[in-house]
């Protein structure tokens, strides 16, 4: 067998590969939205779910979602910015730098599920919170905070060097270095790595079914009292995601029209997934454009 030969026939089987990948993941999408968008109407996206008669929508789930992901973020990105400069720019070859890789590595390979036991045992019961927005918010920064790290690490190692030496043979200390030279470069890097992590947030289920509960309150859109608990901002009530409702129809639901309510939160649910995804490369392309002048 001639090298050219050889050539052609890898490029085959690593376009085959690469093919097989998007036809599955077509027939996958096509099947689950061509099914889910016949049940979706206005209705269905605004109406509270009903637990024993036809009709029913997934407007809070949507809504708690939202919110969960608001709250998670705001705990998940301030910390993984910081540890990811430490860890870039600060952290030294040695045991404690060591043992910050291996935990970093640890949470990342855990499963969901045990997240969310350890979230039940410590954000729910030893809190007293209950089963709250809070107690999920925080179960998915367990869950998240590494790979934001990673991200946000990943990100600021791939600035030129030549960019800090200029800065610093200007005079720049080196934290001017990193606030106004490093950290605008790595951008780009830091908001496509955000949303993909946002995008894992409203997938997930099984860290939320022991911390955010699989119940949500009738809630009060006039209500803006934090403390209140139909208020829709109260970080501390119950709230079921649209990732858990799934799995709640379908394991637990005894609701006539249990088939349209399925297909329409897992394809708006899909839908939701792969605007994140399209919106990081497309916002990952215009800040890098504006920041690189490319």
């Amino acid at each position: 067998m001639n090298q050219r030969l050889a050539d052609k026939l890898a490029t085959m089987m690593f376009w085959s590969g690469a093919a097989l990948v998007l036809i599955i993941l077509g027939v996958l999408v096509g099947y689950i939205l061509y099914h889910g968008f016949q049940s979706i109407d206005y209705a269905f996206l605004t109406k509270p779910p009903l637990t024993s008669a036809a009709g029913g929508g997934v407007g809070p789930q949507i809504f708690n979602s939202f919110y969960l992901l608001f709250l998670s973020m705001m705990i998940t990105i301030p910390i993984g910015l910081l540890a990811g400069i430490y860890m870039a720019e600060y952290a030294q070859p040695g045991k404690v730098t060591e043992i910050i890789r291996l935990s970093i590595e640890t949470l990342t390979s855990l499963p969901s599920i045990v997240v969310g036991l350890f979230g039940l045992l410590i954000f729910v019961n030893m809190t007293g919170w209950g089963y709250s927005l809070a107690s999920g918010a925080l179960a998915l920064t367990v869950f998240n905070l590494p790979m934001m790290v990673r991200i946000v690490e990943e990100s600021i190692a791939n600035v030129p060097n030549s960019l800090r030496e200029s800065s610093l043979a200007l005079g720049a200390t080196r934290w001017q270095t990193i606030w106004r030279v490093v950290l605008p470069a790595a951008f780009p890097g830091f908001v496509t790595g955000t949303i993909i992590i946002s995008g894992r947030v409203f997938g997930e289920a099984a860290a939320l079914l022991y911390t955010a509960g699989m119940s949500s309150p009738a809630l009060n859109f006039h209500d803006f009292n934090p403390t209140s608990p139909s208020s829709p901002i109260n970080p501390f009530r119950p709230a079921e995601t649209l990732a858990v409702h799934i799995w709640k129809v379908n394991s637990e639901a005894m609701i006539p029209d249990i088939r349209r309510v399925a297909d329409g939160s897992a394809a708006v649910l899909v839908f939701i997934v792969m605007l994140f995804n399209l919106s990081a490369r497309w916002l990952g392309r215009i800040i890098y454009k504006r920041f690189t002048a490319s």
